[in-house]
């Protein structure tokens, strides 16, 4: 069955399913441990996780990779980690299943979401969930949130609200998710993300972050997410830069100052 999945991704994420390159020098791996836990997306799947680097950590963020060859690299290269850990959060990172070092499994993808906050629970008990997703990892997060999921606030960025939207700009991965979609209406209705975020639960807040001219994703989609979703919620757009690339871009610091003050505010508003 890994096989026939591994034959059936391979136009939508064929080249972004190779060894894994961990981007960290051996000193940095020191604060790390590695893990591998079971999803039932039918995939064991790899991560790592480290502590706050402060002397009581405030809550533990799990992060969720856009797709790319890094996959959990994706936050250790780009400094995530690092300014999370900085400001007080243990952090849990984890290759979504066919990338990086995580077995292949089916295309339920919220269920490996689903599964990291599970494990990261088990690990840091007695601290609050949250959660950041970028593009593939915000997408199908808006899935695991309409499920039994235990994150108790959460950061979508970048992600479509539809599979549909998000292809059409690739023809041949487009045509393969069209049959799939006649072949299985059942399957197609029940990863159809705007209408499942109209069943998410549990969540104090989400914030949506979205770019002004993303090539991927359409102008409105946080917006239509942040209508749809029964939770409060916010969109903040930021300014010239590309998809899943604004750490690297002028609105770096903004970005950032962003996250972290929306995961303070979720800790404050727990404690009062």
């Amino acid at each position: 069955m890994k096989l026939f999945f591994k034959l059936i991704k391979k136009p939508f994420f064929g080249k972004f399913m190779v060894k894994w390159k961990n981007p960290m020098t051996e000193k940095d791996k020191i604060d790390w441990t590695e893990l591998s836990f079971q999803s039932n997306s039918g995939a064991l799947l790899k991560g790592l996780y480290a502590s706050s680097r402060c002397s009581k950590a405030k809550a533990t963020i799990v992060l969720g990779h856009p797709m790319g060859k890094e996959a959990k690299g994706f936050y250790l290269k780009n400094g995530y980690t690092d300014i999370l850990r900085n400001n007080g959060y243990n952090v849990l990172i984890f290759d979504i299943n066919g990338f990086g070092e995580s077995e292949v499994g089916n295309f339920l993808y919220h269920k490996d979401i689903i599964a990291a906050g599970k494990v990261a629970e088990d690990i840091f008990p007695e601290v609050p969930l949250g959660y950041l997703g970028i593009s593939l990892g915000g997408q199908w997060a808006t899935i695991a949130f309409a499920e039994d999921h235990n994150y108790e606030f959460a950061i979508v960025e970048s992600a479509a609200n539809t599979l549909e939207e998000f292809w059409i700009k690739f023809p041949m991965a487009n045509i393969v998710l069209k049959v799939m979609g006649f072949l299985n209406p059942r399957l197609k209705k029940k990863i159809c993300m705007i209408d499942r975020i109209k069943d998410a639960h549990s969540l104090k807040e989400v914030l949506f972050i979205y770019l002004d001219n993303d090539e991927l994703i359409k102008d409105n989609a946080g917006t239509l997410f942040s209508k749809a979703i029964p939770i409060p919620s916010e969109v903040h757009v930021i300014s010239n830069t590309k998809h899943a690339q604004i750490p690297k871009s002028s609105s770096r610091d903004q970005y950032f100052n962003t996250i972290i003050s929306f995961f303070d505010a979720q800790i404050k508003t727990q404690n009062q």
